[in-house]
């Protein structure tokens, strides 16, 4: 579509054309007459009273070129008014715009200074909670902040992640290979650079190697696609870094999140900050617990948590875990493989302490780099 400045503009060019065009059209015309009459005169073929009529149509043709003229200029005033008009809504029409791209500017800066604002808070809150934080990195690609949790009966340790960069957070394979013979979250995390790592997925042995189970994306290829059973959840994050996932069954539903890595285990924990059913094989059962969450403004949370250990850490359940993360102003979570697996790995060393008492072997873990 043309804006009403385009389209004067146009008009007025064709106007300008149509003038002209009349005015040098008209004139050759006209001195051809005047030639041919002038040259009717010659004394020697006319007699006075001829040439005297000559005279006068001679005249007269003049005047037609002079009003001709007149009516030119008049209408090249006109043009030059109506050129003066739309330069003038021109520069209305930019003061407009740039009045605009102002409000917008504003308002994306009051949205920064808001998520700012909601992000001190948290970190208010999780601070009144946990005390303060036992580790933080300040990366280009990511803030990390790392506390302790010993609440009756558990112990572990969780990390508050903003991102900076989207493709900080990603989810590792063993080795980058679909079955492998595995590697500690350690290893992959010192493979890749990473400043922080968990385990990720659930796995399965097979003539000698392991293989992630259910759903696994890496860099936006679908590595695996499998539902081991109705009660499955995928934990991923798009292209913004943002936590999506759940109850995936098709790769159509994959395609519209938008994710670029994730992995499969059982169950969702939270949704939009409400409670989702624990499957009855999984209820009321103490273990050791990796899960992955996000806050309100986005910020992400990776919590590990020791079990199977007494006098230690017994662990914690997963209805236990859902009030917690409510607690913390958590609005979705997911429980990742847990058991001998749960792992936690930040600035160089693994912080918790492995049920099996060493690092488990696995097909997959989540790395943020720094």
């Amino acid at each position: 579509m043309f804006t009403r400045f385009q389209l004067g503009i146009a008009g007025i060019l064709a106007a300008v054309l149509v003038a002209m065009g009349v005015f040098h059209a008209r004139t050759p015309a006209l001195l051809g007459d005047a030639e041919r009459t002038l040259l009717d005169t010659d004394p020697v073929r006319l007699s006075a009273l001829e040439a005297a009529k000559a005279l006068e149509e001679t005249g007269a043709v003049y005047g037609d070129m002079a009003e001709t003229a007149g009516v030119s200029e008049a209408r090249l005033a006109d043009i030059r008014d109506s050129i003066a008009e739309l330069i003038a809504l021109a520069e209305e029409e930019k003061n407009r715009t740039a009045e605009q791209q102002a409000a917008v500017d504003r308002m994306i800066a009051e949205s920064e200074e808001q998520r700012r604002k909601t992000g001190d808070v948290l970190d208010q809150v999780l601070s009144n909670i946990l005390g303060e934080p036992i580790g933080q990195t300040f990366g280009k690609r990511a803030t990390i902040k790392v506390f302790t949790l010993k609440e009756a009966g558990y112990r572990g340790y969780m990390a508050k992640v903003k991102l900076h960069d989207p493709s900080a957070v990603r989810l590792v394979l063993s080795h980058d290979k679909v079955g492998d013979k595995g590697e500690t979250t350690s290893q992959a995390a010192k493979r890749t650079g990473a400043k922080l790592a968990i385990n990720g997925g659930g796995f399965a042995k097979a003539k000698g190697l392991i293989y992630p189970m259910g759903i696994t994306v890496v860099d936006g290829e679908i590595k695996t696609f499998d539902i081991p059973g109705d009660d499955w959840s995928f934990i991923g994050f798009d292209a913004k870094g943002r936590l999506v996932g759940g109850n995936i069954k098709t790769k159509e539903e994959l395609r519209k999140l938008g994710v670029r890595h994730g992995a499969s285990f059982v169950p969702t924990l939270l949704k939009d900050g409400k409670k989702q059913k624990i499957p009855s094989k999984w209820a009321n059962r103490r273990e050791p617990r990796t899960m992955i969450g996000h806050f309100s403004n986005g910020d992400l949370l990776f919590i590990v948590i020791d079990g199977r250990q007494k006098d230690y850490s017994i662990g914690v359940t997963l209805e236990e875990a859902q009030d917690k993360l409510i607690e913390w102003n958590v609005r979705d979570a997911y429980n990742l493989d847990g058991g001998g697996s749960s792992t936690f790995y930040y600035n160089g060393k693994v912080l918790n302490r492995p049920s099996d008492g060493k690092e488990r072997l696995l097909a997959s873990n989540i790395v943020v780099l720094p």
